[in-house]
């Protein structure tokens, strides 16, 4: 008997298989707290930027919570991006074929890769004139991952309960 070597459709992952998208604990508590760590030291940021100016004798200027802040939040992106690319194949992929919790994998997706965008425009090629929007693209959006993550998990137990 011969066997089909390529199909259009793939084949459905064996029930061991499925149940091994669910991250380990080291994982899921390291994303958890570079996820943290991030919102934080952008908060840091936005409320040093917007509300804790000094002004001095020749005008306002930048309050040093902003410098430190932003320096804290572009180091603590490499080790995030490390771990969600770690995400990739046995999360991502396997939760997928598997058809569990799609919609906000996606939405968590591709607001991290917004995120990214946005940061890589605002360190590399935003004109002063264009950074405020730029900016405003990035925070905004930024606020709001930690609650996007907190439903994407929210959805994911339960539908494995």
């Amino acid at each position: 008997m011969r066997t089909q070597k390529h199909s259009l459709h793939r084949r459905p992952l064996p029930n061991a298989a499925v149940q091994q998208f669910k991250l380990e604990t080291w994982h899921k508590y390291s994303l958890y707290a570079l996820v943290a760590a991030l919102f934080a030291s952008g908060l840091v940021w936005l409320l040093a930027r917007y509300f804790l100016r000094v002004t001095g004798e020749y005008g306002e200027s930048i309050h040093p919570l902003e410098h430190w802040a932003m320096q804290a939040h572009g180091a603590l992106i490499i080790p995030l991006s490390f771990l969600a690319g770690g995400l990739l194949f046995q999360h991502m992929r396997r939760a997928h074929r598997a058809l569990r919790n799609r919609y906000s994998g996606w939405s968590m997706l591709a607001t991290l890769l917004w995120l990214a965008l946005t940061g890589y425009a605002l360190y590399y090629f935003a004109s002063e004139s264009l950074r405020p929007y730029w900016s405003a693209a990035h925070w905004i959006v930024g606020l709001a991952l930690p609650l996007l993550l907190w439903l994407h998990i929210r959805l994911g137990r339960r539908l494995s309960a």
